[in-house]
């Protein structure tokens, strides 16, 4: 494992070794995290220089797990328009990942049958209500 690289997974579409950041949603990264992975990015290729394993640049990805194409924030459009790295989005990720195109629906329809047999919604209601009512919080509402 590359240090700074989180994951490294054969790609089932083109059949080359990824090395990659991956980061949850499309808005999870901020300016200076565009430096960080880039840097990290340049070490894993100099490393493989190094151990005389070719790291194309293709082969460096950032995957963001859940979200569509489009819904990027500004600075993960930077590492791919500036220094033009894949971004692997939501279903394109999980398909590059497992093979399966249909795996991220796949997973959402699970999440979402999880969360509703949990009562989630309900759950945190409830929580919050009973934190509105102690002592303590009425109290700072009141200031």
């Amino acid at each position: 494992m590359v240090s700074g690289i989180d994951i490294e997974f054969t790609d089932a579409l083109d059949g080359r070794r990824k090395y990659c950041q991956v980061k949850l949603g499309p808005n999870t990264i901020n300016r200076d995290d565009v430096e960080t992975i880039h840097k990290h990015f340049k070490d894993a290729r100099n490393l493989g220089r190094t151990n005389n394993v070719k790291v194309e640049h293709g082969d460096l990805v950032v995957a963001i797990l859940y979200g569509e194409p489009g819904q990027e924030s500004g600075h993960y459009k930077r590492l791919r328009d500036e220094y033009d790295y894949p971004l692997f989005i939501g279903q394109e990720f999980w398909h590059r990942l497992t093979g399966d195109k249909r795996f991220y629906a796949d997973l959402r329809q699970a999440i979402a049958e999880v969360a509703i047999e949990a009562r989630g919604a309900t759950l945190l209601d409830g929580t919050i209500k009973q934190l509105a009512a102690t002592p303590e919080i009425r109290k700072l509402a009141e200031q």
